[in-house]
């Protein structure tokens, strides 16, 4: 495995564990590596609502910069509808559940690629 797709694995152990560790909802990892020069995986999942979507977010940007893996960028926290966090190998969307049915972007990206469905 090259360096980069190794370091970007290592970023999506890191990033799904904190999302379990926040009691994330239907989490769905989807590798985008050759689809998208966005990154090479995105995660999508759900909180219950705004209050946990934002508390999701939160605990998940300390964690990455506790890891060392600098600042996300961050979109949405402001109204914990949806929140995107980029952290250039990895896009985590974190939605409320009626937010996340209406764009359905998992669907969009992955439908027969879905990795990995926890829960």
């Amino acid at each position: 495995m090259e360096r980069g797709a190794d370091a970007a694995a290592r970023a999506l152990e890191l990033v799904l564990a904190s999302l379990e560790d926040s009691k994330a909802e239907d989490i769905v990892s989807i590798n985008i590596a050759g689809k998208s020069a966005l990154g090479d995986y995105m995660v999508v999942v759900s909180g219950r609502s705004n209050r946990h979507v934002t508390a999701i977010s939160e605990h998940l940007i300390s964690d990455l910069k506790d890891e060392g893996l600098g600042s996300a960028r961050v979109e949405g926290l402001e109204t914990g509808d949806w929140v995107l966090i980029d952290t250039g190998d990895i896009i985590v969307h974190v939605f409320r559940p009626e937010i996340r049915e209406f764009y359905n972007i998992e669907k969009m990206w992955a439908a027969p690629d879905i990795e990995d469905r926890l829960h």
